[in-house]
């Protein structure tokens, strides 16, 4: 499981230290993609291939916004020997990474954040949101 916030920087090759906790679960290799809310989500090949395996269980109708999505920009990533990842240029685009960025656990995967926007978001949460979430799951 993925979980806790670690707060990093990207350097100027576009190289982003990944926590070690996230790299025993993720392994030396995984899959960065692009996320909601204009995060990147990384996923361990296992995971990956469970969400592939979803996806492509939809109808295309229903399937290809999906895959153009997720896969057309993913990347198959390998952490160095220092704990770095390079984010791919057309990533770092999509997720408004510049230098300072928030590394979450998010249970089944880990999510990229520029620093501000995941404060920003952050700041959205209500406390009766969390509460009516709670509710529909019966807590």
């Amino acid at each position: 499981m993925l979980i806790g916030e670690y707060q990093h920087n990207l350097d100027a090759k576009g190289r982003v230290f990944i926590p070690a906790h996230f790299r025993e679960v993720l392994g030396e290799h995984f899959i960065v993609t692009k996320g909601l809310d204009s995060c990147l989500f990384i996923y361990s090949i296992d995971e990956w291939k469970l969400l592939e395996e979803k996806i492509r269980a939809l109808p295309l109708s229903r399937a290809r916004n999906l895959q153009r999505f997720f896969f057309a920009g993913a990347c198959d990533v390998e952490v160095d020997k220092l704990g770095r990842v390079v984010i791919p240029a057309n990533l770092r685009k999509y997720a408004f990474l510049d230098k300072d960025v928030m590394i979450i656990g998010a249970s089944n995967r880990a999510e990229i954040w520029d620093t501000q926007k995941w404060n920003d978001m952050c700041g959205e949460i209500t406390p009766q949101a969390v509460v009516e979430a709670m509710d529909e799951l019966g807590f």
